[in-house]
């Protein structure tokens, strides 16, 4: 073999050679993907190729400057076309079987002519920072709808575990034509504020059996559903399962009413045989003109992105502060100092904040 510190050109023809000649002699490596532009994707989304509309919402997802820029050029132009869906938030406790929920219930709206789009958000491992995202695994049958788009995300860092960029992914998804959207959380906790806030019907699954059970649901939670649905109500579970409904009912009378008026039912279903979910999806039906008629509908989506302009303001602020080079050099510092307690983490916050501003003036 020659010596490429000898002989350049011969040692680069050979490595060219072995390039294109590994073990299959058939095989030729492809030429890269060229960047699509912003208008490709544009095109792309509002005609509903999906390919092209996984692509942007990677775009969206990706922490690079320059995705970031493409991603809200995308976002920016999709806007207009967006707002058309129904957006449905699901929650409930883990092993409530949310999965099969959705699968029965985006396999009754696709029955039904209606275009799905599922956002499931996956729990990230702490440790790892990873994870499984098996949702498309445990929904198997409606993975296979041409109807339906199933986006698995992972949560991050973010708080509750909800996707930071599901706001965003929701106006593609919008204007990429789909009329009906589902973002189904971790389990209950935290995420349920954040989902709340940019959906516009908010489902609560629970499981038979209440009483010690109903005491483990935060209030905020229940607050916050407009349907709350007491799944695995088949088989043995049945008694439970009524038992368990009424006992929701009772206590929802200690919950103040409702800003939309709406005045929330509890029903009883079963994901595997399918009993109650057109029952579940008539409701949510029902509550869209009853809020589309006294006007709270468009109040409460204007309230959302209210809220959305307040949340990515402080999240942008908290980025610049942490990657701020004069932050970072005293960060350490004033940690060392707040552990020993030689400055309160009060006063030593309000130095690198005083420094950050006075960086950036």
């Amino acid at each position: 073999m020659p010596n490429p510190q000898n002989n350049n050109e011969p040692y680069k023809q050979l490595v060219s050679t072995q390039a294109q000649s590994p073990l299959n002699p058939n095989w030729t490596s492809k030429p890269k993907r060229k960047l699509i532009q912003t208008e490709e994707y544009i095109t792309g989304i509002l005609s509903g190729d999906r390919v092209l509309l996984s692509q942007a919402i990677t775009l969206i997802e990706s922490k690079q400057a320059k995705h970031q820029a493409l991603a809200h050029e995308i976002i920016e132009a999709c806007l207009p076309h967006s707002g058309n869906s129904i957006r449905i938030g699901i929650t409930g406790v883990p092993g409530v079987g949310k999965s099969t929920f959705i699968e029965a219930l985006g396999q009754n709206l696709s029955a039904n002519g209606r275009k799905l789009a599922v956002l499931a958000i996956d729990p990230s491992s702490q440790i790892s920072k990873g994870s499984i995202l098996g949702d498309k695994t445990r929904m198997a049958k409606l993975s296979a709808d041409p109807s339906v788009y199933i986006r698995p995300s992972a949560a991050g860092d973010s708080l509750g575990g909800v996707a930071r960029k599901t706001r965003e992914t929701l106006i593609l998804c919008e204007a990429a034509g789909f009329d009906t959207l589902i973002i189904e959380t971790v389990g209950v906790g935290q995420s349920e504020v954040a989902v709340h806030s940019m959906v516009d019907f908010f489902l609560l699954l629970l499981l038979p059996g209440a009483g010690d059970e109903l005491q483990g649901i935060k209030r905020g939670i229940v607050e916050m559903a407009d349907l709350i649905a007491v799944n695995k109500a088949d088989g043995d579970n049945q008694p439970k399962a009524k038992r368990a409904a009424i006992d929701y009912r009772n206590a929802l009378h200690l919950f103040p009413p409702k800003a939309s008026n709406w005045a929330v039912q509890v029903l009883t279903c079963s994901a595997l045989s399918g009993m109650g979910i057109a029952e579940i999806w008539g409701v949510v039906q029902e509550f869209r003109n009853f809020t589309e008629a006294n006007g709270f509908f468009q109040r409460q989506r204007q309230n959302q992105s209210r809220y959305w302009l307040h949340e990515t303001i402080q999240q942008s602020l908290r980025e610049q502060f942490y990657q701020d080079p004069q932050v970072s050099a005293l960060l350490n510092e004033k940690e060392a100092e707040v552990l020993i307690q030689k400055q309160s983490p009060f006063h030593a916050a309000e130095d690198l904040v005083r420094l950050f501003l006075d960086s950036n003036k």
